[in-house]
């Protein structure tokens, strides 16, 4: 990468984001009869599916309000932003405060899941909309929610469990990671200081449970204590997974100024990358088997969108904190590689679905587990992140 890349780096991310990722989900998304979003967008961004996956209703009314919170004041965001904290008010929690995952398009309930996936974006949406509107039945509803996230997190029964556990038990890396996120948002808006505690202990489980020095990965299925078990739900890594955990610790570490913790994070970051790299096809794999043995995931040698965004911000924000070149040279090869194959010229935003060989696979903007995410987030917080750089004069 050239001296001197970093302004140019930030007016492209900027353009994209501007020009393209806003403008599609804005055009296409609001559901002006019923309210909400829709996210199963075709190619030409034409409604292909009418059903509303909460967890993404959750998802744009963050992403949007965090748009209009540190990017730009717009009007339109914040109506944007309306449309579905209305819906997910209205529409997306059942009697027992718990959210439902997926509800018509009109808004009745049709799947509530065993997981505290949606909740987690509930409440990073409510108090995000509470930053931007200073709405206080937000913040109060987000404060619930979180609570009520914890005291199922932590209380064994109150959810069904996917594995019976008389049997067998596991614990997921999602869970540490996403309270991390969410606890992180938080502590943004509220002064509590359960924040900090969920954090400590979802840290200590992702570096003392799921981080596996001696087989150089973080492990996506373990058991209570950490146990590896050698099965496929146990031996497959999730290469985009691990780096997006690696950038949270990051943040984790930058904030307690914990060397220790960011030398844990980097590893990870550079395990990941190392392992989930197609160094004949490039790009990021989706799933890969610390043995080398088939993998229960048929799409396993796939390349989706959603690895790559993670792998840049983390690199870019590696780079930031630690100067190391390497991290600027994975930067510029993930870099290039995807906005080289997932940028859509004709209609604009990104393909999701790639084959190992960067083909396209789906056409899809949307899909019920793609929506205005994960791009325009790696795309706002590099922006923020370059400006930081560009602040202590950082060179590229």
């Amino acid at each position: 990468m050239r001296e001197g890349m970093l302004a140019d780096i930030q007016k492209k991310y900027e353009e994209t984001l501007k020009n393209d990722v806003i403008p599609f989900w804005l055009k296409y998304s609001p559901d002006r009869k019923y309210g909400g979003y829709f996210t199963c967008l075709d190619r030409d961004g034409s409604v292909y599916g009418t059903d509303k996956q909460m967890w993404m209703q959750a998802r744009a009314v963050w992403m949007f309000s965090r748009l209009y919170n540190e990017f730009e004041k717009k009007a339109e965001y914040l109506d944007f932003v309306r449309v579905g904290y209305e819906f997910i008010r209205k529409y997306g929690f059942d009697s027992d405060g718990r959210m439902f995952f997926l509800v018509t398009r009109d808004g009745k309930p049709l799947r509530k899941r065993r997981y505290l996936y949606t909740e987690n974006f509930g409440v990073i949406a409510f108090s995000e909309y509470y930053r931007a509107t200073g709405d206080e039945e937000a913040l109060s509803k987000a404060i619930d929610l979180y609570k009520l996230i914890i005291k199922y997190y932590r209380t064994p029964g109150l959810l069904e469990p996917k594995i019976i556990p008389e049997t067998r038990k596991l614990k997921t890396l999602a869970m540490p990671m996403i309270l991390i996120a969410t606890s992180l948002e938080m502590m943004n808006v509220d002064s509590d200081p359960l924040y900090g505690e969920v954090i400590d202990d979802s840290v200590y489980q992702i570096k003392n449970h799921f981080t596996k020095y001696e087989l150089k990965v973080v492990l996506e299925n373990v058991g209570p204590h950490g146990e590896v078990y050698d099965i496929p739900d146990c031996r497959y890594i999730n290469p985009g997974h691990s780096i997006e955990a690696s950038w949270f610790l990051m943040k984790v570490a930058l904030l307690k100024d914990d060397n220790n913790l960011l030398k844990v994070a980097l590893d990870i970051l550079d395990w990941s990358l190392e392992s989930g790299w197609d160094r004949k096809y490039g790009g990021i794999y989706y799933f890969v088997d610390i043995k080398g043995k088939p993998l229960q995931q048929l799409e396993w040698d796939m390349k989706l969108w959603w690895p790559h965004t993670e792998a840049m911000y983390a690199t870019l924000l590696a780079y930031c904190v630690t100067k190391d070149k390497k991290y600027l040279s994975w930067f510029d090869k993930i870099n290039s590689w995807s906005f080289s194959h997932f940028p859509d010229p004709e209609f604009g935003e990104w393909f999701g679905y790639l084959h190992r060989d960067g083909s396209v696979s789906l056409k899809c903007k949307g899909a019920i587990w793609k929506g205005p995410f994960h791009l325009p987030r790696f795309l706002l917080f590099s922006i923020q992140e370059i400006e930081r750089m560009k602040a202590h004069r950082v060179t590229l």
